[in-house]
């Protein structure tokens, strides 16, 4: 590292002079603060090592300066006053840790090391934050058709404030890209984003995935751990798929957001958390509470601002930009090339119903890519679930021989029928949980029985 030392005694100059350099790090010596104050202005270090008494200025006073001009750079305080009054001081100014004189050149070499190993582990941590941000991208909401303008628009109005936001569509149709744009266009947007399914956890975890537990609260508990919403604490956690979580679940999450307080399992203190909660939902929550599956307060509490994000065939228009952005996103090319897509793939996309919404887009756009590696995606390119076939039901659709159901139900049993009946090949072939492939499934099979 390169170092900065403070100190007013000669003897420890000329010692930090010679051992330093020797541990391996880069040294400049200076005999009071105000030539600290000065060296500091010219040059920027990694960490500082200050005694505490100094003419001039005082160690409490370097370090301050430090934290103005380089707040990374990392201090250390000698002193020859034992005291936790002055440990306490040091610590309050942003010192990384204090030394009492007379301490030993192993005593620093060890506080070095420390220093070196925290400074290699922010470096890590902003390199992944980094790797994340570039994988994540920077959420951005596809479709000019006046339902994705209004989308747009609700999200601008309602970002700022620390409302909870209900977001309600159906499966695929890209509700946690609408609350990673709440979170970016929020006075959080510097603090963590937490997305959690609730539909994809056992019953059993569920709390201690959202609370945390205490080492022992139960079978397996053998540590101590931190839930989710200690996670983004200052930040926005995303509940998607709120409809699921259990009955017994829905009270406790009613009282945390009613009191900000969350009660880890096995413990009986409470903790404050400051979070902004958004939830999302592709069930209908009204028919939920008049079937006592969902409670009544916690539908109120959780929606006092909703937006409703429309299907992919109810924005059918916006499935060019959209499988263009996919594409490029897969290539690494400008989105806004035209040419990506030849226009009888266009006309083929344009006719499908997409009853996977934006997720089945996406598969469908990640097999073209695959036979398709360079040149444009043409319609042979396209999976055979885009079959004539298909779009003659689509077409039966529109002239209205065919329900939405109906069609639905037909891509449904096509793609379980290819899949020699394996429904969870089938449900990632259409682009839907398995979950959502089930509930068509038991919807079908409830209206034959009631018929």
């Amino acid at each position: 590292m390169t170092l900065l030392f403070a100190d007013d005694e000669p003897s420890l100059q000329e010692l930090m002079k010679l051992e330093l350099p020797r541990l391996g790090h880069r040294v400049t010596v200076c005999p009071d603060g105000l030539t600290a104050i000065a060296a500091l202005d010219k040059n920027t270090y990694d960490c500082i090592i200050v005694d505490l008494d100094m003419p001039g200025r005082d160690g409490i006073g370097v370090i301050s300066h430090c934290k103005d001009v380089s707040p990374e750079t990392e201090a250390v305080v000698l002193t020859g006053k034992s005291s936790m009054e002055t440990a306490i001081a040091a610590l309050r100014h942003g010192a990384f840790d204090y030394l009492t004189k007379p301490c030993k050149l192993v005593e620093i070499q060890a506080l070095l090391k420390r220093v070196t190993e925290k400074r290699q582990l922010t470096q890590k941590c902003r390199a992944l934050q980094h790797r994340v941000q570039s994988l994540e991208g920077t959420p951005r909401l596809i479709g000019n058709t006046p339902a994705m303008q209004k989308v747009r628009l609700l999200i601008e109005k309602v970002a700022p404030s620390n409302s909870t936001v209900l977001i309600l569509g159906e499966t695929g149709t890209g509700k946690e890209l609408v609350a990673r744009a709440l979170h970016e266009q929020s006075t959080r947007a510097s603090n963590p984003f937490v997305a959690i399914n609730c539909g994809a956890l056992p019953e059993t975890l569920i709390e201690s995935e959202l609370f945390g537990h205490r080492k022992g609260a139960f079978t397996g508990a053998d540590d101590h751990r931190v839930g989710l919403f200690e996670v983004a604490n200052g930040g926005t956690i995303f509940l998607d798929e709120i409809g699921e979580l259990p009955k017994s679940m829905q009270a406790k999450l009613l009282r945390v957001l009613e009191s900000g307080e969350i009660r880890r399992v096995g413990e009986n203190k409470t903790t404050q958390v400051d979070v902004r909660v958004i939830c999302a939902t592709h069930r209908d929550l009204q028919a939920m509470v008049a079937e006592e599956e969902f409670r009544e307060d916690l539908m109120y509490r959780i929606n006092p601002f909703e937006i409703y994000l429309p299907s992919l065939r109810e924005r059918i228009q916006d499935v060019p930009n959209l499988a263009r952005h996919l594409l490029a996103r897969h290539r690494g090319k400008p989105q806004g090339d035209e040419s990506l897509i030849a226009p009888d793939a266009i006309d083929v996309l344009l006719s499908h119903v997409w009853p996977g919404n934006v997720r089945e887009l996406a598969n469908v756009i990640e097999h073209a890519t695959i036979l398709c590696d360079s040149g444009p995606i043409r319609a042979e390119h396209l999976p055979q679930q885009l079959s004539s076939r298909q779009l003659q039901g689509a077409a039966k659709l529109r002239r209205g021989a065919i329900s939405l159901r109906d069609l639905e139900m037909e891509a449904i049993q096509e793609s379980l029928e290819r899949n020699d009946g394996n429904k969870p090949k089938a449900a990632e072939e259409l682009g839907i949980s398995l979950k959502t492939l089930y509930n068509k499934l038991n919807q079908v099979s409830n209206l034959e029985q009631s018929a």
